[in-house]
């Protein structure tokens, strides 16, 4: 229920579903088109997130979540209508009776007065389907009935909604051994609650090698999103992160420009300041999965970094671990520490805290990165930590700070010249197709990460 939810919610309503959202009944034909769509993406989706309990419980909040705020933008008619489609017995008490009991009404919540009261439909339904309402004591109660005010009519409602999308998930799940049977569709539904279909940060030939090794220090402090702030200051303090910390911030810098060369320098001068490791034991387990992750070795793949989606849903942290996304794996109170640490205030931390803890991961995400830049409206969704350091060095008034600088360093030039257009060209073609080749990509990371692990 908070503005930023609230906000966001109502951009991608009006993005992807414009003519519902605008409820012009005249284009009938329209409508009839996004919701077509809604309906079939919503299935697929059951498909995708029965696989496990927890993907399950996070597709169902999730569609809680949008159902709630899409049964508050119906008008009157569209609730009634709604109401008569699902079998969903729930009508107005009559005026004579709203009259009758027009003082339990008043008293029933601290807000109520005769005119709202006067000025509202009431339902009355069995006290059992309204339990959360009857908890927060804001319903009258007679005779086991409770008296449903239209604006709590949802808390009702959802109640049904989560009950039949639970049980719908259910058995989903019983009938996926049955699609195992067509390998067209199986492999995608795998992924499918991974898949980040945004921008592409593992190829960027006209920025690659613009970050040099000095650089991150600066950078962390200005433009890094918490998560990798967290890796980097983990890294800097013990000279060590286990695999998964390696893989998510070795590939998040990569695509902020890190070439190879300097990702190697990076992480042998950090790792050989620990007494256990020197220059030969760090090319010997180390320095292969980092020119794995650029594709130099293994299937040569040209790994992408992991996107918000990716860290949160995947490869929680352990005891030693120092990866995964703050305001999904860490405990609130830790949490609000760790943002003050970070020169937040107490009422900016609560408030992050606070989206945390109602799973909204990302919004609390974009918060952070309005409070850390001191503006009312960051204007984006965070739905990748390279997107949120590319926004933040855009708002510093530089993006790509050190292009012109490295580009001295390096002996090249920034101008985009006909090679690099192609190039770019190249990489947009490799965004398209990056669905289909997923599946590949996922599993020679998952044994490069198994051999990883056993070698430690």
């Amino acid at each position: 229920n908070s503005p930023e939810c609230e906000r966001e919610m109502l951009k991608l309503y009006k993005a992807f579903l414009p003519n519902v959202a605008r409820q012009e009944l005249d284009n009938t034909d329209l409508i009839n088109q996004e919701l077509r769509k809604d309906h079939i993406s919503h299935f697929i989706l059951r498909l995708a997130y029965c696989r496990s309990e927890n993907l399950r419980r996070w597709f169902l909040m999730h569609e809680m979540e949008f159902f709630k705020y899409r049964f508050n933008q119906e008008s009157t008619t569209g609730v009634d209508s709604f109401l008569k489609a699902n079998n969903l017995e729930y009508s107005p008490i009559p005026e004579d009776e709203k009259v009758s009991i027009r003082t339990e009404l008043i008293h029933s919540s601290p807000m109520q007065n005769g005119a709202t009261v006067a000025s509202k439909d009431y339902y009355k339904v069995p006290f059992t389907e309204a339990l959360d309402l009857v908890r927060l004591r804001k319903i009258y109660l007679k005779n086991g009935q409770a008296y449903v005010p239209r604006d709590d009519l949802v808390t009702i409602i959802i109640s049904v909604f989560r009950a039949n999308l639970s049980h719908s998930l259910a058995m989903a799940s019983k009938a996926l051994p049955f699609l195992e049977e067509d390998d067209r569709l199986l492999p995608k539904l795998s992924n499918l609650s991974r898949q980040y279909i945004g921008k592409d940060y593992s190829a960027q030939p006209s920025v690659t090698g613009q970050v040099v090794a000095g650089d991150i220090d600066g950078l962390s402090t200005k433009s890094f999103p918490l998560c990798m702030k967290q890796l980097h200051g983990s890294l800097r303090e013990n000279h060590h992160l286990t695999h998964g910390g390696r893989m998510q911030y070795g590939l998040f810098l990569k695509g902020i420009g890190l070439s190879l060369e300097e990702a190697l320098r990076f992480w042998r001068e950090e790792f050989i300041k620990s007494p256990n490791i020197d220059v030969d034991k760090f090319d010997k387990q180390y320095a292969y999965n980092i020119r794995h992750n650029y594709g130099k070795e293994g299937k040569r793949t040209n790994y992408t970094p992991y996107s918000c989606m990716k860290i949160i849903m995947s490869n929680p942290p352990g005891p030693r671990d120092y990866h995964g996304c703050p305001f999904r794996h860490t405990d609130p109170e830790l949490l609000k520490q760790r943002l003050l640490s970070n020169g937040l205030s107490n009422e900016g931390a609560k408030e992050i805290t606070e989206l945390a803890k109602n799973s909204h991961y990302q919004l609390a995400c974009v918060r952070y990165y309005e409070l850390a830049h001191n503006i009312s409206d960051a204007g984006f969704s965070v739905n990748h930590p390279n997107e949120y350091f590319e926004e933040s060095q855009r708002a510093l008034g530089a993006n790509r700070p050190n292009a012109r600088f490295a580009a001295r360093r390096t002996g090249t030039s920034t101008v985009k010249t006909e090679t690099d257009t192609k190039s770019d060209e190249d990489v947009l073609s490799k965004t398209e197709n990056s669905f289909e080749s997923s599946f590949d990509d996922d599993m020679d990371e998952f044994l490069s990460n198994s051999l990883n692990e056993i070698m430690e």
